[in-house]
């Protein structure tokens, strides 16, 4: 629970950014298009807790295996939703609590514990697309910018304290307790009427994506019966998503109008399972779990279970043992972008980055939209001291995708390694720029102009974003004047 109530009150403070007219009486449910608050303007406040989750969250998953197995089903569900083009993204948490959270802007969260806890890919698929209508009908900005109750100054003071209490939960709640915001909090459980919509259009979305529609109810249906046995794990998502046995019933009856429909899980979606798994406790422990269940043959996926052993194996730094499993699971003639990325970072574990490389960018080609292998490869051209191929790859990357931060970063990284001080911290700048923090971009950018072996085209261009990024602060600046 320390991750909700942080992001909370890390939604309060965003929507300091936004004029104070977007706190105006939003629509009546089903008529989004004439509200006040403005998709835009949803969307920046979403981006600005993001940029905080990145920077303070210790439970975000840096993960771009996970990520990018996410976005992808995301993308695949959302292409059915009733706003295709809005534009979601997805991530992961770091805890074992079932959970999964919708943000302002289409931002969607999602625990490790529920990838977990999902018995099949539509059961998950079940609550990312619960998830999206939640996002597309508009719900989560209803619910926290129609409240009159609290003044600007009020959420101002919660946001602040908060944030300022980041590292202390008990702090974080007494705060809560003790101010005029406490009633905001429950302003973050969606009502019943928007819970029966999101429940109605994931449906719809699940049936249209190719997933079973079943998997929904099953995955609710289990989670109303467990929670008494996982209090702490279960009733995390059933706090801000009230599960009623009326919702449940209106789920079983949409399910019995529907020919019986077998739908296979995707190998990715065991291969992310078995990942969480192997990524668990220590790695000795994860390396004899998986040996056990391999010599007991209990496994619903062979390719998966030696996908996680391998993975465990490399944790342990047993690169030889690991590279087997990995040729096992290739004998299997199981084919994806996770098991090629790990072969290759076992190949350089075993000390042969020529391999590695070469895996990298023969799997690239075959899995062109995992973003995962891109950085894995940038990774392992600086790892092995590439740094000038390390470079013009993360540039030719970045024509494609301009705002893709691990993509600076690797190009800092690039410059770093070949003594490149002043284009070292002007690429910091971007990712520092990219996360919101313009005054972090504008330092940055102060230690490459003195850093004094830039050429004068470098130096034009970081003087040209000295002036871009100054006006931006000012903006901001004047924002938060406006604001209070």
């Amino acid at each position: 629970m320390r991750f909700r109530h942080r992001l909370s009150f890390l939604i309060l403070a965003a929507t300091l950014a936004c004029p104070p007219g977007v706190a105006a009486d939003l629509p009546e449910l089903g008529d989004v298009a004439s509200g006040e608050l403005s998709v835009q303007a949803e969307k920046k406040v979403g981006q600005q807790i993001m940029h905080e989750i990145r920077r303070q969250e210790l439970s975000y998953l840096d993960d771009p295996d996970i990520e990018s197995y996410l976005n992808q089903l995301g993308g695949r569900l959302s292409a059915y939703s009733a706003d295709p083009g809005y534009g979601f993204y997805f991530f992961g948490i770091n805890d074992l609590s079932i959970n999964a959270f919708a943000m302002p802007g289409g931002y969607i969260g999602v625990h490790t514990g529920l990838i977990l806890a999902a018995q099949g890919e539509s059961e998950l698929a079940g609550v990312l697309a619960h998830e999206i209508s939640h996002v597309t009908q508009r719900h989560l900005a209803r619910q926290v910018f129609q409240s009159k109750r609290i003044g600007m100054a009020s959420m101002l003071a919660m946001g602040l304290a908060l944030l300022a209490a980041s590292s202390n939960p008990q702090a974080a709640g007494a705060a809560i307790a003790t101010s005029q915001a406490g009633a905001m909090s429950s302003q973050l459980a969606f009502s019943r009427d928007f819970e029966r919509e999101s429940d109605r259009m994931g449906f719809e979305m699940l049936n249209k994506a190719g997933f079973d529609p079943r998997g929904m109810a099953l995955f609710f249906e289990r989670l109303q019966q467990t929670t008494r046995l996982y209090e702490n794990n279960a009733g995390a998502y059933l706090q801000t998503h009230p599960l009623t046995s009326e919702r449940i019933g209106d789920m079983q009856n949409r399910d019995q109008f529907l020919p019986y429909r077998q739908v296979p899980d995707s190998l990715d979606f065991l291969l992310v399972k078995a990942r969480q798994r192997a990524m668990q406790g220590r790695a000795d422990e994860a390396v004899r779990q998986f040996a056990d269940l391999l010599a007991e043959r209990k496994f619903q996926s062979e390719a998966a279970t030696r996908y996680g052993y391998a993975l465990a194996l490399s944790r342990a730094q047993q690169w030889e043992a690991a590279w087997r499993e990995i040729e096992a699971v290739r004998a299997l003639r199981q084919s994806s972008g996770l098991i090629e990325h790990l072969a290759a970072d076992i190949r350089i574990g075993m000390g042969d980055a020529k391999r590695g490389l070469q895996i990298y960018r023969e799997a690239m080609l075959r899995y062109p939209l995992d973003r995962s292998l891109v950085y894995g490869l940038g990774a392992a051209l600086v790892g092995s001291g590439q740094f000038a191929d390390a470079l013009r790859f993360a540039e030719s990357q970045l024509r494609g995708a301009p705002g893709d931060v691990r993509l600076h970063r690797l190009r800092a990284q690039s410059h770093a390694g070949m003594g490149h001080r002043a284009m070292q911290h002007a690429a910091l700048a971007e990712t520092f720029a990219l996360q919101g923090d313009t005054a972090g971009a504008l330092n940055q950018l102060d230690w490459a102009q003195k850093a004094g072996d830039a050429n004068f085209y470098e130096s034009s261009a970081i003087e040209a974003r000295v002036r871009e990024l100054k006006l931006r602060h000012l903006d901001e600046l004047k924002a938060r004047g406006n604001s209070g």
